[in-house]
């Protein structure tokens, strides 16, 4: 028996995203803004297609992500920040709860919610995950969005 394998296409033209950003360590934070930019723009989004939304922190990402997707005005909702370990537990409240958070806002709205939130030891380690080295969460996560508004709209129609 061959099982039909369905796979969303990796083409942002005639969708809309909002992409919700901490300010938070905002010097990588626009690094993981300009990663998901550069992937919508490769994948053939328009600039009128594209709106970024500004949060203080990691923590309020998933309560605005969550009212953008629920407004109906975009296709897929991109989340980025960056969480960088410090001496206290702060750091793991708030990790939990914006991981959590991103994951309540896709399920309760039904639009793809993805994740680009570095949560990271050292300042090191988030550089890297930001680009510099190589890789980019934001770029990951724009990616990752474009291919679910694609198998969502397959699934939906």
């Amino acid at each position: 028996m061959q099982p039909v394998v369905h796979s969303g296409k990796l083409n942002a033209e005639g969708f809309r995203f909002a992409i919700v950003a901490s300010r938070w360590n905002d010097l990588l934070t626009a690094r993981l803004v300009e990663g998901a930019i550069d992937a919508l723009e490769r994948l053939g989004a328009k600039e009128v297609d594209v709106e970024i939304f500004k949060v203080p922190g990691s923590f309020e990402i998933p309560m605005l992500a969550q009212k953008v997707a629920a407004s109906k005005k975009f296709d897929a909702v991109i989340c980025v920040g960056t969480l960088i370990r410090g001496q206290t537990p702060h750091f793991d409240y708030i990790a939990s709860e914006a991981t959590k958070g991103v994951a309540h806002a896709g399920m309760t709205t039904g639009l793809p919610v993805t994740y680009g939130i570095i949560t990271a030891d050292t300042v090191e380690q988030a550089m890297d995950r930001a680009g510099v080295k190589a890789g980019n969460k934001g770029f990951e996560a724009a990616m990752a969005a474009v291919e679910l508004v694609n198998l969502y709209k397959e699934v939906n129609s």
